[in-house]
């Protein structure tokens, strides 16, 4: 298997992998729902699944809000309906191709032993209650907690990732496994991916509740929710934010258990993780003293915690970095053009409209929102002289106002551009042995991740960076004085020379060719005796 087959994941070339001519039930198995299986669609069946898990578990939560279960009680049903018919036909097809499993299919029944094993219990389990309902008459209340039953579907997915988690930890400490699944690193595996994604859904629940309280209808009805919601998401990131400064110090250059902790403590992330929940126990602690209602609209701050989910925001500050005496210049131009602009309108438009040009610090407003050219027309100069200026400086704020943004495209363009290219440079060293290994392929993996290349990208890329590294090898395409420059090179140059020499006597005329060679002269003895050793004949004497 080449490199580009064995790198590409898509479920097209995966099918392409299982072969047709196998039995179908087994085909339907690798394709569906072996763990085993490269590039099959068991990662993304257990994805859409745990989605549609937690889609429940809040539509079940919803459902006790009669203001907005009431008008809307016929989709709660249909997506009930819905969810069940799924997992109905989830178990069905896990039944169906238990004789394929490895767990099962030394049993003597197989779907026997399936139907008794946990897993198929507590997928029965979710699909169960709905049934009953139509043949026995249940209390609604009790269907709803049956229901909540659901999510015990999720450990099919927690239970692999945490003995995966266990066996990749043996014999580590206590401290190691923590700073192995809130960290990255090679020791996590998917239960360290499952904590992020655990996380970054609390961020965007705690974040939406946060924009809903705001609306007074909506936090008028739910206000004991949005309380119990807030307090749970604050103990999930403190729990977060208490595990990643205790386990930081298993991190390279944070060993020290004081010093370590307080540099961990001071990292960007750390502090967004700080702020995340601040505003809960300030409010909590503090709430006798001082109003301090204002500080909920800091939770929105949560929301920059995904920046650690993301490559984006750090190719951001790279570019910043990198472009910043280039962007300080044309701040400082800015700035400039407005002090000049607000003290020519003051100049000209105060007489005329002392209250809304009363002074030069009032008219920054007016100037900045006419050079970046919104233009809200709260406060327009009247006068002749002052439109004229208006004009001018509004046909130079669109270049000069232009100049940021322009800069800043350019060089995020510029600074992925860089870090195509090293991914493409250690693509190139890891092609040495021509084969990616499962390690080199996570890191370009996740490498690739970060600089937001699809799959076909990536496989473009190999497939560049093995014809260039085919190219360098190939000496023949060298300058000669770098094939001389190494022995080894200048060797298989000299073999290379004698075999297109051997395959020019082969095709051409000899007759015509010694003719020439000899009638002619143009080739002295010594030339022709080689000509004739190289294609195998008898050197003619001199």
């Amino acid at each position: 298997m080449d490199t580009q087959a064995k790198f590409s994941f898509t479920a097209n070339d995966s099918a392409g992998m299982i072969s047709r001519d196998l039995p179908m039930r087994r085909w339907l198995f690798l394709w569906l729902l072996c763990p085993h299986q490269k590039g099959n669609h068991h990662k993304m069946i257990d994805r859409w699944i745990s989605l549609l898990i937690l889609a429940n578990l809040a539509a079940l939560v919803t459902e006790h809000i009669p203001a907005i279960y009431t008008p809307y009680a016929t989709w709660f049903h249909a997506f009930d309906v819905f969810s069940v018919a799924v997992f109905t036909l989830e178990y069905l097809l896990r039944l169906y191709l238990a004789p394929e499993d490895a767990e099962f299919q030394t049993a003597h029944r197989p779907r026997l032993r399936y139907v008794l094993s946990p897993f198929a219990l507590i997928d029965l389990i979710a699909v169960v209650p709905f049934y009953l309902q139509a043949f026995i008459p249940l209390d609604l209340r009790a269907l709803r907690l049956l229901r909540l039953l659901r999510i015990l579907k999720l450990f099919r997915v927690l239970v692999p990732a945490c003995h995966e988690f266990m066996e990749a930890n043996r014999g580590r400490t206590f401290r190691q496994k923590v700073h192995a699944l809130v960290f990255p690193s090679a020791f996590g595996g998917t239960l360290h991916h499952i904590f992020d994604n655990f996380i970054v859904i609390w961020v965007i629940v705690s974040v939406i509740a946060v924009i809903l309280e705001s609306v007074h209808s909506i936090q008028y009805l739910l206000n004991l929710e949005f309380i119990i919601l807030d307090a749970i998401a604050v103990g999930i990131f403190t729990l977060e934010y208490c595990l990643r400064l205790y386990s930081c110090v298993e991190n390279p250059g944070m060993q020290q258990a004081l010093s370590g902790r307080f540099k961990q403590a001071k990292t960007t992330s750390s502090i967004i993780d700080f702020l995340a929940i601040l505003p809960f126990f300030l409010e909590v602690f503090l709430h006798h003293l001082l109003d301090l209602r204002f500080l909920r609209v800091f939770r929105l701050l949560r929301l920059l915690k995904l920046t650690r989910y993301t490559g984006a925001t750090t190719t951001l500050t790279r570019v910043i970095s990198r472009e910043w005496p280039v962007l300080a210049a044309s701040a400082f131009i800015m700035l400039l053009l407005v002090i000049m602009t607000a003290s020519l309108g003051y100049l000209f438009e105060h007489e005329a409209q002392p209250d809304k040009f009363e002074n030069i610090p009032q008219s920054i407003y007016w100037a900045v929102i006419t050079l970046a050219s919104v233009g809200y027309g709260d406060i327009s100069p009247i006068t002749p002289m002052g439109r004229v200026m208006t004009i001018i400086l509004a046909l130079l704020g669109i270049g000069i106002f232009a100049i940021p943004a322009a800069l800043l495209s350019s060089a995020f363009t510029d600074q992925l551009r860089i870090e195509r290219e090293t991914l493409k440079n250690e693509l190139y060293e890891m092609l040495a042995d021509g084969v990616l290994d499962e390690a080199e392929t996570e890191k370009i993996m996740a490498e690739a991740k970060r600089l937001h290349l699809s799959e076909e990208e990536v496989n473009r890329l190999i497939v560049k960076a093995r014809r260039e590294r085919e190219l360098k090898e190939d000496v023949s395409v060298l300058p000669l004085h770098k094939i001389a420059a190494t022995s080894e090179h200048a060797i298989e140059h000299y073999k290379v020379l004698i075999s297109q020499i051997r395959q020019l006597g082969v095709m051409t005329d000899a007759a015509k060719f010694a003719s020439v060679a000899r009638d002619k002269k143009r080739l002295t003895p010594d030339e022709w005796a080689l000509w004739k050793q190289i294609q195998g004949d008898e050197p003619i004497k001199p």
